[in-house]
Formats: C-alpha cells, sequence, structure tokens
C-alpha cells in the first residue's frame, strides 16, 4: 500500500508539473493575476483544478470495476505512448513561442467584449441586471468565477486530465489524487506570483519535449510491469 501510494503521487506529481507549466491555463492564470487581485485568481484556478483532478482520479479508479483491469492496463500503457509521441511531435515541428500571445488576445477579446456591453447599458438596466444575475455571482465573486471556468474548462479533455484518469486506474489513486493536486498547486501558484513576465521566459517547446519523454518513460514502465505479472 505505502509503495504503490508513492508511486502514483511521483508519477502524477511530475506529470502534471511538466503538463501544466506553459500550458494554456498556466498562461491564463499568469494574465489573470495581472489584471485582479491574485488571491481570487489563484482561489479560482486552484478550485477548478483540484475538483477536476479528484473527478479524473475518480473515473480512473471506477474504470477498473467497469471493464477488465488487465484492459485498463493495456489502455493506459497505449495512452502513454501516444501523448508522449504527440508531446515530443508537436515540441520538434512548433514553434512553440506564441501561445502566450495567443491566450493574451482571447482574453482582451472576451473583456472587450464584456466591458462594450456594460458600457453601452443604462444605469436602470445595470441595476436590473444585477438583480438578475446568475444565481452563483451572488455568493462568488465574477473575477473567482472566471478564474474557476477558464481553469476548469481549460482542462477538460485536455492530455493532462486523460492521462490523470489512466493513471488512477493503474495505480493507487489515492496518490494519484494528492501527486495531482500538489503538482496543480505548485504550477498556478507560480503562474499567479511570477505573473507574464515569468511565464514570457519559459520555452514551451523544452517543457513540451520533457512531457513527451516523461510520457514515453512511463509507457516504458507501465508496458514492462504488465510483462513482468504473472
Amino acid at each position: 500500500m505505502g509503495l504503490s501510494l508513492f508511486q502514483g503521487f511521483a508519477k502524477s506529481l511530475m506529470m502534471n508539473l511538466l503538463s501544466e507549466i506553459g500550458d494554456n491555463t498556466f498562461f491564463a492564470a499568469a494574465i489573470l493575476a495581472m489584471r485582479h487581485p491574485r488571491g481570487l485568481v489563484l482561489s479560482g484556478c486552484l478550485a477548478s483544478l483540484f475538483m477536476m483532478t479528484i473527478l479524473s482520479s475518480f473515473l480512473g479508479w471506477a474504470a477498473p470495476n467497469l471493464i477488465p483491469r488487465e484492459w485498463t492496463h493495456h489502455i493506459t500503457t497505449i495512452l502513454f505512448f501516444v501523448f508522449g509521441i504527440w508531446s515530443l511531435w508537436e515540441g520538434l515541428t512548433e514553434d512553440g513561442d506564441d501561445e502566450l500571445a495567443e491566450v493574451e488576445e482571447k482574453l482582451d477579446a472576451d473583456s472587450k467584449v464584456s466591458s462594450g456591453k456594460s458600457n453601452g447599458d443604462s444605469k436602470e438596466t445595470e441595476d436590473r441586471k444585477k438583480e438578475q444575475r446568475p444565481f452563483l455571482t451572488r455568493f462568488f465573486s465574477p473575477i473567482f468565477l472566471k478564474a474557476f471556468s477558464i481553469s476548469f474548462f481549460g482542462e477538460w479533455g485536455d492530455r493532462s486530465q486523460i492521462a490523470t484518469i489512466g493513471l488512477a486506474a493503474d495505480e493507487n489513486p489515492y496518490g494519484v489524487v494528492l501527486g495531482g493536486i500538489l503538482g496543480q498547486a505548485l504550477c498556478t501558484v507560480l503562474a499567479v506570483v511570477g505573473g507574464k513576465s515569468l511565464a514570457s521566459h519559459i520555452s514551451e517547446k523544452v517543457v513540451t519535449l520533457a512531457s513527451g519523454l516523461l510520457f514515453l518513460a512511463f509507457g516504458v514502465h507501465s508496458f514492462l510491469s504488465s510483462e513482468e505479472a504473472p
């Protein structure tokens, strides 16, 4: 139990660190933290990523109860190799230097649309909107909800989420949750505290290549462990 917990923790921690640094959500958190209170941005991003990690780990834990564990092990091994080759291909073929600019441009466009709508409204209309605003905004800051939604939907279907599901199906799910939460927290805090200046100095190409090698290493380890199993 102790060894499997540590193995799941270590794999999840390394995977999340290399997958999330230089990711869309990393850049979005860095940019949002420069425009809004850091505490709200950090809490929104962390709440979203923690929820995503727990949900993904639960799906991975439930998978062996629905299909044979041997199948889930083989599927996880294949996914590691696919993600490894995919990441290496992206790192070698793409420039990897314009993602920060793309994320910032998208956030600028969204904020312009929002400000344009609010500027065109009269005070009476704004008061009516406040009364009719969504239920959640009555209890949570709009900045918190914005950071939460950007992080949640940015991670949904991402390689790190699918890999987390595979890890939880093949490793100790509690270790995967702990490692994932710690990895996500470290990356998010780094993005929020460092801001855009730090994000601009991160080489997306190097991080992508490193994550590709890590996925391949996981695939090899998973394949060898299946060969050793009786």
